[in-house]
């Protein structure tokens, strides 16, 4: 399931969840940003329990838009269980780039792989 933040619950999503995060930062007049916004879903099935998949519409919340420092859509990251920016992405994407940035996110990256956790 795809979550949609705002700038009133997303602290609280933050503090409160051990799993990894994808927000995608969106605007509604974006065409690019639509695309994004149809992998969602995808994406959160592909991923189920194991991380939050969740969108942020910018043109609505200035102060997430501001705390990302977002200047440009579509603008996709990925939060680690310590709460940390793990990977981002501007502009649209591949389906496969964005698992591979919440896999990151999760410890799921390259050198995990190879070397294992």
């Amino acid at each position: 399931m795809v979550q949609e933040l705002n700038d009133d619950t997303y602290s609280d999503l933050i503090a409160s969840t051990d799993k990894a995060l994808f927000i995608d930062f969106y605007s509604p007049t974006c065409g690019p940003c639509q695309s994004v916004l149809g992998m969602l879903a995808p994406i959160a099935a592909h991923f189920g329990d194991t991380a939050l998949v969740c969108k942020v519409d910018v043109s609505r919340n200035p102060r997430l838009a501001q705390k990302y420092e977002i200047r440009s859509v579509p603008f996709c990251v990925s939060i680690g269980t310590d709460k940390m920016v793990k990977d981002y992405e501007l502009g649209a994407a591949s389906i496969g780039r964005y698992i591979a940035m919440i896999e990151k996110a999760q410890g799921k990256g390259f050198w995990s792989r190879l070397f294992g956790n």
